[in-house]
């Protein structure tokens, strides 16, 4: 199973929400991300997680 980074439209078309929800949950620091250089990536495995956990709310 492929374990790499995602892209902010990547994350957000799996979650089944907007990019500019996923920036405000970034903001709020709910969303588990990664900036690098200038651009947020995220662990698939951390963000399914982060929903089993119930971090959603």
């Amino acid at each position: 199973m492929e374990d790499r980074y995602l892209s902010v439209a990547e994350i957000a078309e799996y979650l089944g929400i907007k990019e500019d929800t996923v920036y405000k949950w970034i903001s709020a620091k709910r969303l588990p991300a990664h900036k690098v250089g200038r651009l947020w990536k995220f662990k698939k495995t951390e963000v399914d997680e982060w929903i089993r956990q119930g971090k959603t709310r």
